[in-house]
């Protein structure tokens, strides 16, 4: 699951060695720990994403509903303070925005 919050991006998948153990892992320093603060981030330059933690599931769905209940703004895209991650944000946006207009 890929997750864009205005605090950072996010891809989680269940832990192939146990189910109960979500890896949640990002492109961008901080972006974990801005979702999950008490998190032990792994720097994992030989993977694909290069920041990495485990975490347990039921903490996972802890946070990410905190998350939804904390949205307080009207427009996502506006709402991303970090220069550089609004920009990846415009990019995903607008490659879906392109498809959407193929179909």
């Amino acid at each position: 699951m890929w997750v864009f919050t205005n605090r950072g991006f996010v891809s989680i998948v269940e832990n192939r060695d146990d189910p109960e153990t979500m890896v949640v892992r990002s492109r961008f320093a901080g972006h974990i720990k801005s979702l999950f603060p008490k998190a032990k981030v792994l720097k994992t330059p030989q993977a694909d994403y290069l920041y990495r933690a485990f975490i347990p599931r039921p903490l996972v769905v802890e946070k990410l509903s905190e998350a939804i209940e904390e949205i307080d703004y009207p427009n996502f895209k506006n709402s991303i303070g970090d220069d550089r991650y609004h920009d990846a944000c415009m990019d995903v946006w607008s490659a879906l925005y392109r498809h959407q207009k193929r179909t």
